[in-house]
């Protein structure tokens, strides 16, 4: 007779004191009316607070209003050997939400002030060359909808530099062929309008003409562009194992993802002479700092190419 092993399950975090986990909710409230915040990010702000709230209870702090910016360096100080990228993103939730609580009366000072954030060098965007654009572009080989589709979505990335989410759930309503532009909602519901090129505006008409018809079933609201074989919309996860399947059947070493086809459409532009502000407008940056990484990129591209065509270059 063999004894039973019972496992315990893992214990529950501790209840946070309710004064700190409700003035959490009302920020994440405050942000979804104000901002237009999307649930995602919501969902990672609110986190971050928790886990530093769960921090100050451990130390009996039991309201926001007794925090100190002692305690709250203390938070970030306990972080650790977290990525500085995912460190600064939660000072950055942390100095909105005492920016609340000061609006609201809750503080009378702000205790993040005086924090300072870790100094991180941003990365360089990997970008895809015009050769393994035109490529991947080219993988979806056929007439027949599935191909008609995938070939759609893929000019569309490359053509508009849209976000994987907002290609997702992009709607009819929102694709002007007529005239070659898509409305785009982003990020905080910010509407931009993006042209099209040639190429997209013929691929999305054909899969229009000829391939949506084939996802629509019957009894179901399609008024998603793009659809599943069930006539639902189209996943993010989808577009991101049809992407990653195109680019290996292309033949692309690199590690190809939905938002490195956005990078390649931003950097392919500037290398054009594209203007700084326009590919800002086109990819709903909020600040042109954000869009300022390309030029570096670009930047990089230059200098590789003098080495290696200047004749001062040349190895004798």
């Amino acid at each position: 007779m063999t004894a039973s092993v019972q496992t315990s399950a893992p214990a529950a975090a501790p209840a946070l004191p309710a004064a700190l986990d409700d003035a959490i909710t009302d920020f994440g409230n405050a942000l979804t009316l104000e901002r237009g915040r999307s649930p995602r990010t919501l969902e990672a702000y609110e986190n971050d607070l928790r886990q530093c709230a769960r921090f100050l209870a451990a130390r009996r702090v039991r309201a926001w209003a007794a925090v100190t910016p002692a305690q709250a360096a203390a938070w970030l100080a306990s972080l650790g050997r977290l990525a500085p990228s995912s460190a600064a993103r939660k000072l950055s939730a942390l100095r909105m939400f005492a920016r609340h609580l000061v609006s609201a009366r809750v503080l009378a000072n702000d205790f993040t002030a005086l924090l300072t954030g870790p100094k991180h060098r941003r990365k360089l965007p990997v970008t895809l060359t015009a050769a393994e654009v035109g490529r991947i572009l080219a993988a979806p080989v056929g007439g027949v909808a599935p191909a008609l589709r995938d070939r759609a979505i893929l000019e569309l990335f490359y053509s508009s530099g849209l976000r994987v989410s907002e290609l997702a759930g992009l709607t009819l309503q929102q694709v002007d062929l007529e005239n070659g532009f898509v409305r785009v909602f982003g990020k905080g519901a910010k509407e931009r309008i993006v042209p099209l090129g040639g190429a997209a505006r013929a691929a999305l008409a054909t899969w229009l003409a000829s391939g949506r018809p084939a996802f629509v079933k019957p009894r179901k609201t399609a008024s998603q562009f793009f659809l599943s074989r069930r006539g639902a919309a189209i996943s993010r996860q989808m577009l991101w194992v049809l992407v990653k399947n195109h680019a290996r059947r292309a033949g692309v070493a690199k590690s190809v993802k939905p938002h490195l086809l956005r990078h390649s459409f931003a950097t392919h532009l500037l290398g054009g002479g594209a203007d700084l502000r326009a590919i800002q407008e086109m990819l709903g940056h909020a600040s042109i700092s954000t869009t300022q990484i390309y030029t570096a990129v670009e930047g990089t591209r230059l200098v590789e190419h003098h080495a290696k065509f200047h004749p001062r270059n040349r190895e004798k």
